[in-house]
């Protein structure tokens, strides 16, 4: 009887104490967190069911409040003012305050993807990234301008509402860790905007489209039986990167609610030899993510969230330096970025490798790739048109004689190099390509192929390989996009 009544005072204590607790926030609202600033941004966490939630912001006079439901869950909006380096504070009250602190307010991106997304300045085992030393010690320069929270993998069958993942500051012990693309893309967007930039990086290495989709919409997909890939996927108490649906379930539907600029996606890799699905299910993921991440909005923002992808990079593993499988999976997502998704856009990553990197599936070189990402949003989401984010493109080609001439869009203040051009590669009709010898003709803007063993050229095609390395760019130096003018054939 002693050890009964003991127990149900240890209950009893138990829930007062629950009853009395300050609120309960999931990690990614907390001290050091961005938030996006100009708009209504949500906040959310848990109670004791039907308890009045007061928020206050030290950037404000007013306070805001909701009640939570029959379960404790509450979400509120509140609005933020324009962005400053200024650290600020919120305290969250359901009688019980807490207090969050270095708040800054900016601008908001959600990065995602694989194992390229994912790499930290720190690199992977024997792939490191160029200038990551430097970088990461000199990191706490950006402590009151950048804030980055990585989402640990979280494979999970069934939906979540919580995911770990809290915001760090950058110094010298947590940059090693943040993701190199991401940090890049930040470091461009904070000096070219001067506001605060924040990151949530959200990216499983090897994952493939499928992985970040819903279940409702796999069921849907015929060459996917869902049950037996979770089954297979399985491996000691963690998911494997090809499972579909456990990323998405675990680690993007949690953070949905959080009040974002837009989306970096950097994948691909675990999807080659699929191309003809990648667009279309790429664009259906975003149709997703876009819906989830502004349904908590009075007018969803939809569309209006950008969406830019990054190519991906030439490598040899896909069936061979001169295979195709890589170049036609790049073709598909330039579709989906340029032409299927709405305020979309794809980077050019084709030259930021080098010869000896032909196996190495994470080349060293990820600045440029963010600081092309951060273009493409300075230009498209942030209207700063003088800063070009479009490489040239294949417009068309004549042939006159044995020499074919290749015209391109996006190059109206030339192209370049004069001499040495390399990655273009002519055939006749019987479709065997061989390079091309080139010349530069300045007046059309445009270059002259030829090859001796070729008489009648009918078709052109530019670093359209597993692995092939070109170096044609704009004004700019943002590169020329691979292609193949035999497309349709």
């Amino acid at each position: 009887m002693i050890m009964k009544k003991l127990i149900a005072l240890a209950l009893g204590l138990a829930c007062m104490e629950t009853m009395n607790a300050k609120v309960l926030l999931p990690e990614i609202i907390g001290d050091n967190m961005v938030l996006q600033q100009q708009t209504k941004v949500n906040l959310w966490g848990k109670s004791a069911a039907q308890k009045e939630i007061k928020v206050t912001a030290d950037w404000s006079n007013e306070s805001f409040s909701t009640k939570s439901d029959k379960d404790g869950q509450w979400i509120i909006s509140i609005p933020t003012p324009s962005a400053s380096y200024t650290p600020h504070s919120l305290t969250i009250s359901d009688g019980d305050p807490l207090t969050l602190s270095n708040v800054l307010i900016g601008e908001v991106w959600f990065t995602s993807g694989q194992s390229n997304m994912e790499m930290p300045l720190n690199g992977f085992w024997s792939c490191p990234v160029s200038n990551s030393n430097e970088e990461i010690a000199t990191a706490a320069e950006w402590a009151g301008r950048i804030h980055m929270a990585t989402i640990p993998k979280t494979g999970k069958r069934e939906i979540q509402e919580e995911v770990s993942g809290k915001w760090e500051v950058p110094s010298s012990n947590t940059a090693p860790y943040m993701s190199a693309t991401s940090w890049y893309f930040a470091k461009m967007l904070t000096r070219s905007l001067n506001v605060p930039v924040g990151i949530i990086c959200c990216a499983w290495g090897g994952s493939r489209v499928e992985g970040w989709t819903p279940e409702a919409i796999l069921r849907t997909y015929q060459d996917i039986n869902l049950d037996d890939e979770l089954k297979r996927g399985w491996n000691g108490q963690w998911w494997e990167y090809w499972s579909p649906l456990v990323m998405y379930n675990g680690m993007l539907h949690p953070l949905r609610h959080y009040t974002i600029k837009g989306f970096l996606w950097y994948q691909g890799e675990a999807n080659v030899g699929k191309e003809k699905d990648y667009a279309p299910r790429l664009s259906t993921m975003v149709d997703v993510w876009r819906k989830e991440f502004s349904e908590d909005q009075a007018n969803p923002l939809n569309d209006q969230l950008p969406f830019y992808l990054a190519e991906i990079a030439p490598w040899g593993g896909y069936g061979g330096n001169d295979g195709e499988s890589g170049a036609l999976l790049r073709e598909a997502q330039h579709d989906a970025g340029e032409r299927v998704i709405k305020n979309s856009g794809c980077i050019t990553t084709n030259d930021l490798v080098k010869p000896w990197e032909a196996t190495q599936i994470h080349p060293a070189e990820k600045e440029q790739v963010g600081y092309r990402f951060a273009y493409m949003a300075l230009n498209r989401t942030y209207g700063m048109k003088n800063i070009v984010c479009d490489g040239p493109e294949y417009d068309h080609h004549t042939i006159k004689g044995s020499e074919l001439e290749v015209f391109f869009k996006y190059a109206d203040d030339g192209i370049s190099p004069w001499e040495d051009v390399r990655g273009f590669e002519i055939a006749g009709a019987d479709g065997v390509f061989k390079q091309a010898n080139v010349k530069f003709n300045e007046s059309n803007k445009s270059y002259i192929l030829s090859n001796p063993d070729i008489s009648d050229p009918k078709e052109v095609r530019y670093c359209f390989k597993n692995f092939q390395i070109g170096n044609v760019v704009n004004h700019r130096n943002l590169p020329l996009v691979p292609f193949r003018s035999d497309r349709s054939k």
